[in-house]
């Protein structure tokens, strides 16, 4: 049995330009689909454009945000246990998004102080390393509290969340394909985790879009260049599935990147190398099979010289 799925497919956001059916088509997907719309919260359920998009194809949403909340009514020991470790995180995210806001800023400062340039780039070089390490040493963090939680409550063996786990398991089973949508990428994580969605992907065709897009990666990373309340700070949220190596997924560009900002696109490339941080605007896609990147349409790669391009792929 493979030990991944079969293929994993990023999307450009699905609600103005929807490509999903068109992109199935070309990985030759007509059975059935798993829909997750966890991401949307309280309106999972709402999936009435997404079914008709994929017609004729038959799909079933799993309904995990939903099931967690029936999990966490059923078992108020373990919502208990989660809350806490939720905290925790949120805790954690809030000191290291202070330490990186600062380490952010003095790369600004030290990026535009006149120097020889032999200094200048050392100290430059010293800035993206900074924060390179307040990035990887916050990731390590994440992925500690998670298996700590995972090796406590053990998941797969305790009832409440056993039940789920196998009805999901049998759901998918059932499933030619995995459709996972965007919406609140927090949430969206928290409940892939929850129910053990990563190792149900075996021998299937991931196809993922806007929050999904960025779940399925390595790392989840928070962006906006030029948010509603002030200078934007990207910043890592914490670790994600793991079904896609070594990308940075970076979806709606067209609202959230200044591609024309050199110094801003460098840096996001530099910070997160050696892996690749692709934008994925509306109409684009890209295929990962084997831990390859092999078919692209649309997608673009921020360069650590602090160009972009069109991605380019064997």
């Amino acid at each position: 049995m493979p030990s991944g799925p079969n293929a994993v497919v990023l999307l450009g956001a699905q609600r103005f330009d929807p490509t999903l059916a068109a992109a199935m088509s070309r990985q030759y997907v007509t059975g059935r689909v798993a829909l997750i719309t966890a991401g949307w919260q309280e309106r999972e359920s709402e999936d009435e454009d997404l079914r008709e998009h994929l017609a004729p194809r038959e799909t079933v949403n799993l309904k995990l945000h939903a099931r967690g909340e029936e999990l966490f009514r059923d078992d108020p020991e373990l919502r208990a246990a989660h809350r806490e470790r939720q905290e925790a995180l949120r805790h954690r995210q809030d000191f290291y998004r202070i330490r990186v806001e600062h380490a952010l800023d003095a790369e600004r400062i030290i990026r535009k102080r006149p120097a020889p340039p032999d200094i200048a780039t050392e100290q430059r070089q010293a800035s993206v390393d900074a924060i390179r390490e307040l990035d990887t040493w916050h990731l390590a963090n994440c992925a500690r509290l998670h298996a700590e939680f995972e090796k406590r409550w053990s998941l797969n063996e305790r009832p409440s969340a056993l039940k789920h786990r196998r009805e999901i398991a049998a759901l998918i089973k059932g499933c030619a394909a995995i459709a996972i949508a965007g919406g609140h990428v927090a949430t969206l994580i928290n409940r892939l985790a929850l129910f053990g969605i990563e190792a149900l992907t075996a021998g299937k065709i991931v196809f993922a879009w806007s929050g999904g897009a960025m779940a399925v990666t390595d790392r989840v990373v928070l962006f906006h260049d030029d948010p509603p309340q002030g200078p934007g700070a990207s910043e890592v949220l914490d670790k994600g599935m793991g079904l896609v190596h070594d990308v940075v997924a970076l979806p709606q560009p067209e609202q959230r990147l200044q591609l024309d900002d050199t110094d801003r696109v460098r840096l996001l490339a530099q910070r997160f190398a050696p892996a690749v941080c692709l934008a994925l605007p509306s109409g684009s896609s890209v295929v990962c099979r084997d831990g390859n990147l092999v078919r692209a349409a649309g997608v673009i790669e921020l360069r650590e010289e602090g160009t972009h391009r069109p991605l380019e792929v064997r």
